[in-house]
């Protein structure tokens, strides 16, 4: 007959083994433990290290001494595949807040559907993403557009490679905004988005992988101003003071670096698309510059060497520039942009209508395929020199939550810390179930053994 005493430490040994597997996080890519069921690790596998990469352990990031590949455009996680029509009649339905992916032939048209109403704008971007080292001309590039249901445009936006020939993401809206004083695309109903690619005959044949986001932007309680400002802060300000630090960009728009103003060093590789985000607020202005650092190993000159590229909270084309290069520091400045202001879409430039709302302003930087040819396929070294001018101003008043069109307190901790949102949206969002799973199981294994040390307790005595 088994003592009490006995009964009691195979008891505490149970107890203190299901709290154990109770605080059990899994990590990604592995299975959780289920109470009741068994969970048999997978095997370990050797990881190889690619030939001949140096990996700089400091900063925590792999350089090439070959043409090793380029990291991949990392898309949303999130994303939904869908497929585009060829007819609008047959057009998938987007929803709000949704971010979806689908791919482009050349020379392809598709047609996508939202639903809208006849109070708030609507917003669909797509970043049209070819593969690394493609071959693209000049004129090449991708249209997206807005349409009723009698076909009457609403808003579109065209955007190409221009001289810069060489492949890298694109990005792109089309809009549907409510005006009074407008008589088209004022309706509630179905409204069909149309995505063009152009590309020359000498282009490359791949397809293009496209991120496609739909935001929409509530109205305002009351009419606020419409005419643009005759005098405004137009000239560059100082460059930000200090040494730079060290914050090396994303791989897409999902997980853009957050900069604050300040002085900012990565490093980027012939091929590569490094993107970054900066926290603009209503009445505040955006300046940004970015140099490319001297090189050792020769002169030869490579004209649209770097591309700076910057978009908007709704992923429109706002700017673009280019700079050349010689083994020189060579530096491009975007041109001085309006503050942020509701009044801005009334203008028919792109560099001005595309400051129309507070939120996160996108930076992507690439570096010329080309270089890799005259300086060797290495890490070329990159200064981005952001400042935002002016003091945060009252928004316009919008009749409803702005979503992303505005800048919160996590937004500015984000962008002081060098975070990426998604990223750690993803991290928190993920750990926060582990947490609550893990929690649930271990508290309903210790009051089941609990009951069942009561029960043999009593059998006991």
């Amino acid at each position: 007959m088994k003592t009490q005493a006995g009964i009691g430490r195979r008891a505490g040994a149970l107890i203190t083994a299901a709290a154990a597997v109770g605080t059990v996080v899994a990590l990604p890519g592995q299975a959780a433990a289920v109470p009741g069921t068994t969970v048999v690790a997978p095997p370990r596998q050797a990881v190889v290290a690619p030939p001949r990469l140096a990996v700089a352990a400091l900063s925590g990031q792999a350089v090439a001494a070959d043409a090793a590949p380029l990291p991949p455009y990392t898309f949303d996680s999130a994303a939904q595949r869908v497929q585009g029509a060829a007819s609008s009649s047959d057009a998938v339905a987007l929803k709000t807040g949704q971010t979806y992916r689908d791919t482009l032939k050349k020379d392809g048209k598709v047609y996508y559907r939202v639903d809208l109403d006849d109070k708030r704008n609507a917003y669909v971007s797509v970043i049209a993403v070819p593969k690394n080292g493609g071959k693209v001309e000049y004129g090449d590039g991708v249209k997206i557009s807005m349409q009723d249901g009698s076909g009457t445009e609403c808003g579109y936006q065209q955007v190409s490679f221009s001289s810069a020939e060489y492949t890298r993401p694109l990005a792109a809206y089309a809009r549907r905004i409510v005006d009074a004083d407008s008589s088209s695309c004022q309706r509630a109903g179905a409204y069909y988005v149309l995505v063009e690619r152009e590309s020359k005959a000498t282009s490359s044949q791949d397809d293009w992988d496209l991120e496609i986001r739909y935001a929409s932007e509530p109205g305002l309680k009351k009419a606020g101003p419409t005419e643009l400002p005759e005098v405004w802060a137009s000239g560059t300000p100082a460059p930000p003071t200090g040494e730079p630090a060290k914050r090396q960009g994303g791989s897409g728009i999902h997980d853009a670096t957050s900069l604050t103003q300040g002085e900012w060093r990565s490093d980027i590789r012939p091929g590569q698309t490094l993107f970054y985000r900066v926290p603009v607020d209503w009445g505040q202005q955006l300046f940004a510059s970015a140099e490319l650092g001297s090189s050792a190993s020769g002169d030869e000159y490579v004209g649209n060497a770097l591309v700076l590229s910057l978009e908007n909270p709704a992923l429109g084309h706002v700017d673009a520039k280019t700079a050349s290069y010689d083994g020189k520091p060579s530096t491009l400045e975007l041109d001085a942009l309006r503050p942020v202001a509701h009044e801005n879409r009334t203008s028919y430039q792109d560099a001005t209508s595309g400051m129309r709302f507070a939120g996160w302003y996108y930076l992507s930087a690439t570096l010329s395929p080309e270089i890799a040819a005259e300086y060797g396929d290495k890490a070329v070294p990159l200064t981005l020199r952001v400042s935002v001018r002016g003091s945060a101003k009252p928004g316009p008043g919008y009749d409803g939550d702005p979503g992303p069109f505005k800048v919160t307190p996590d937004d500015k901790e984000a962008a002081a810390n060098g975070a990426s949102g998604a990223r750690a949206a993803e991290r928190n969002g993920s750990m926060e179930v582990v947490a609550m799973a893990g929690i649930g199981s271990g508290t309903a294994l210790l009051l089941g053994l609990g009951a069942w040390t009561l029960v043999a307790r009593r059998r006991a005595a």
